[in-house]
């Protein structure tokens, strides 16, 4: 497959493609881009197909057409904000489902926000207006979130007696213990301010500046390897999970470092370095 192959029709999320960078954006403005089932399976499809292209995944910068693989992966919000959280028609109809209804539409969630925190490319969140419940879940699943001064997060279930468990790994990761507990508790919006605060968001944007930090962001990113990139996913997740002791977590880290320095990718790296020119996974200046 390549980065030209046809994507999954959708009508609630679109996708384009620039060269290393996929852009997916909510199109459901009129709703404040909340996310019903339809928009949830279209990011989900979406999100698996970039996944696929992916140049981290494919261990590899180009197809074999010369075409490039994907390393960032930007998420908007078309309109005024950037997501509602979930439709309303769909959390009204989540009272009637059995409790095997409502288990799918769970896992269903999990799929969405787990296929975006483990993407292998570097994945960047552009947020305005709000982003409650199911959307402050999309952004703690980015690698990085730019906002503007005036967006409002909120972990909102609460409002509803209900809590946010299926985003709250991802919310949790992100933020810790004790912001994660406040706000499922508080249930309230808090600002960019506070958001920056506590580390939802990594900086606030003038809206007239957006593209010229992402286009910056990306430069930045583009000089890193896309392996690399995708391991360190990895790499956190091991230490989230490490359950060992020291000395275990100390021998897996060696042998982490061998199979990458043994790796096309490390031995590029490396070579490069001490040739003293730019690795090949580094776009020129000019491009």
């Amino acid at each position: 497959m390549t980065t030209m192959d046809t994507p999954p029709a959708t009508t609630m999320v679109s996708l384009t493609i620039e060269g290393s960078q996929a852009n997916l954006t909510l199109t459901r403005p009129d709703k404040f881009n909340a996310m019903n089932v339809a928009m949830i399976q279209e990011l989900i499809m979406l999100l698996e197909w970039t996944a696929e292209r992916s140049a981290g995944r494919c261990n590899t910068l180009h197809d074999k057409n010369g075409s490039p693989y994907l390393r960032t992966l930007v998420l908007r919000g078309e309109g005024k904000h950037f997501c509602a959280g979930a439709d309303i028609n769909m959390m009204r109809d989540a009272g009637a489902n059995t409790p095997e209804e409502n288990r799918a539409d769970s896992e269903r969630l999990d799929r969405l926000f787990n296929g975006l925190w483990a993407h292998p490319c570097f994945t960047i969140a552009a947020v305005k207006g709000v982003a409650l419940g199911g959307g402050a879940g999309l952004i703690s699943c980015c690698d990085y979130v730019m906002a503007n001064k005036n967006v409002r997060i909120a972990l909102s279930e609460g409002k509803l007696g209900i809590l946010p468990a299926v985003i709250g790994p991802y919310v949790y990761r992100r933020l810790g213990s004790a912001h994660f507990r406040r706000l499922a508790m508080q249930a309230g919006k808090i600002s960019s301010e506070e958001a920056l605060r506590i580390g939802f968001i990594e900086e606030i944007v003038d809206d007239n500046f957006v593209s010229a930090h992402i286009a910056r962001l990306t430069k930045e990113v583009l000089s890193t390897g896309p392996s690399a990139v995708t391991l360190a996913k990895e790499l956190t997740l091991g230490f989230d999970r490490w359950t060992g002791t020291d000395e275990e977590l100390r021998n897996w880290t060696l042998d982490f470092t061998s199979r990458m320095r043994g790796s096309n990718e490390g031995q590029e790296g490396l070579s490069s370095f001490l040739e003293k020119r730019a690795p090949n996974w580094k776009p020129n200046d000019n491009e």
